[in-house]
């Protein structure tokens, strides 16, 4: 069995392809989302749901002053508290990655709804690290060289404009940098196609399925040394300022 990454900016309709695939799909298919709200989670780890509800307290008082200027105790306390925070972090995605080899070994393939590498791509992994926090070092080294990264990427892409009139949570801006960050992403990897997510959900469905059907055809046809040929995928450029 395989995991298959469906990503790209919100509003280009990865839940709901990504659990239309749980029930189109020819096969045993399971759906988890690998993304960072704790909201959309449908796995998500103990300690993770203790935080939330620790957070969902009184409001706590923050300080103004900076960390250069506060004392040696306020300094201590926050290391501590990022910390904790990388700690639970790492450790909410590594729950989520046994949850998948879990359903691996019982010969489902699993649909990822985002995926954590390729989400902090560009922040994390992708950048100079000498101006990184330690946190963000550690925590890009650990999805860069630790972290099982999916069979197959599926970039569900649509312009700007087009994203933000299904989800005005964001601005055109923030989601065309979203685009481009996914698009500097798919540079690294041979294993993604692209999938036009301004059409009807419908024909993108059915996009997305023939190209798991797809793959899921060439893994069978595994050569001899047990390493499977690489997929023909559709391919697409960066955007350009047309798609803008």
């Amino acid at each position: 069995m395989f995991t298959v990454a469906l990503i790209g900016p919100d509003g280009a309709g990865k839940t709901t392809i990504g659990r239309r695939l749980e029930r189109s799909l020819p096969f045993r298919v399971k759906y988890l989302y690998m993304g960072v709200s704790a909201d959309s989670s449908n796995v998500l780890l103990p300690t993770t749901r203790l935080r939330r509800a620790l957070r969902r307290g009184p409001e706590r008082r923050t300080s103004s002053v900076s960390p250069a200027a506060a004392s040696p105790g306020r300094r201590v306390l926050g290391a501590a508290r990022a910390a904790a925070r990388l700690v639970n972090r790492l450790g909410e995605e590594t729950f989520r990655q046994l949850v998948t080899w879990y359903h691996l070994q019982r010969g489902r393939v699993v649909i990822f709804d985002r995926h954590f590498y390729p989400d902090y791509y560009v922040h994390d992994v992708a950048v100079n690290r000498a101006s990184l926090s330690w946190a963000r070092r550690v925590h890009g080294f650990f999805l860069a060289r630790l972290y099982p990264k999916p069979d197959l990427h599926i970039l569900l892409d649509a312009p700007a404009e087009v994203l933000h009139a299904r989800k005005p949570e964001d601005t055109v801006e923030a989601l065309e940098r979203r685009r481009r960050e996914y698009f500097a992403f798919m540079a690294t990897t041979p294993s993604l196609a692209v999938v036009d997510a301004s059409r009807p959900v419908d024909e993108v469905a059915r996009e997305v399925e023939g190209l798991i059907l797809q793959f899921e055809r060439v893994r069978r046809g595994t050569g001899a040394d047990g390493t499977p040929p690489a997929p023909a995928l559709c391919s697409a450029g960066p955007p350009t300022s047309e798609d803008a």
